[in-house]
């Protein structure tokens, strides 16, 4: 098994270095559902579908993240509080790439 760290900001500016599988399939808003980052019901609520940008996070790191699909971009667009680093966490999968990645959760909406 083949694990990364990221570092991530709660919502509550708490910060969390995490260790996350890169061999499971996982996308960052699961990895934060499985470290119980934000309370159960804020983040995720689609599913990982694209669909509500419960995970909607800003990336502090240079790191390379996978292209923004349509879905991605036209969710943003309609969400609350984004930035010019906005993405949502349910759409980058872990990778071993990622590793020392640093994010930001989102307020809640």
């Amino acid at each position: 098994m083949s694990d990364i760290t990221i570092t991530i900001t709660d919502r509550e500016s708490v910060t969390h270095q995490v260790k996350a599988p890169t061999d499971m399939a996982m996308n960052l808003m699961e990895v934060v559902r499985s470290y119980g980052l934000a309370p159960e019901g804020t983040i995720g609520v689609c599913g990982g579908m694209a669909m509500c940008a419960s995970c909607q996070c800003y990336i502090k790191s240079d790191h390379k993240l996978p292209e923004m699909s349509a879905d991605e971009d036209l969710m943003l667009a309609e969400a609350f509080y984004v930035e010019e680093n906005s993405r949502l966490g349910c759409q980058i999968p872990i990778t071993p790439e990622l590793n020392g990645l640093e994010v930001e959760l989102a307020p809640e909406s």
